[in-house]
This record gives C-alpha cells, sequence and structure tokens, in this order.
C-alpha cells in the first residue's frame, strides 16, 4: 500500500497524553483524526502511512469547551480521536524527540 494524499486528511496528529502513553503499553497508539472519518477509513490510511498491521480501531468525539475570549463567548471545535491498537510485533514510534 502506498501513501495517498487522502490518508494525510484522515490522519491528523498523533496525541501525546498521559493517557496515551498508558494506551501504548497495551500496543495502542492515540491519533486526532478528521470529524468526518470512519474505522475502515482511519485503518487503511494507518496501515497505508505507517506500514504495519491494524487490529482494532476505536474512537471517541470530545465535544469543545465554551469558552471567553476577550469578553465574547467563543467554542472550541470538537475534535475525534482515535485509538488504534497495533498487531504484536508492530510499533509506531510517536515521541516528540525532547
Amino acid at each position: 500500500m502506498s501513501a495517498e494524499a487522502s490518508h494525510y486528511d484522515v490522519i491528523r496528529k498523533p496525541i501525546i497524553t498521559e493517557k496515551a502513553t498508558m494506551a501504548s503499553e497495551q500496543n495502542a497508539v492515540v491519533f486526532e483524526v478528521a470529524i468526518d472519518a470512519n474505522k475502515p477509513a482511519i485503518k487503511q490510511a494507518v496501515e497505508a502511512l505507517f506500514g504495519v498491521k491494524v487490529k482494532a480501531v476505536n474512537t471517541t468525539i470530545t465535544k469543545g469547551k465554551s469558552k471567553r475570549f476577550r469578553g465574547q463567548l467563543g467554542r472550541r471545535k470538537d475534535v475525534k480521536k482515535a485509538y488504534v491498537t497495533l498487531e504484536e510485533g508492530n510499533t509506531i514510534d510517536v515521541s516528540t524527540g525532547l
């Protein structure tokens, strides 16, 4: 499989948090994905971009918070996260390099 431009539209960026680091111990990686991406598209994109075999994909949508900015009421965007579980023996290094 080769990486296409549409794969980069599905996978936005890796998420590196404490919870995501704990998930990596169970051979899972967390990505921010497009809000309209579905599980088969996410699986295909990860396999094409990183050359790994995906075991399962779980998704969650985090609703954006209402915040005030200079007295004006605003709203952060909704974010869709994909918890991608990899087959045994496959790894993706998403470290920040710090």
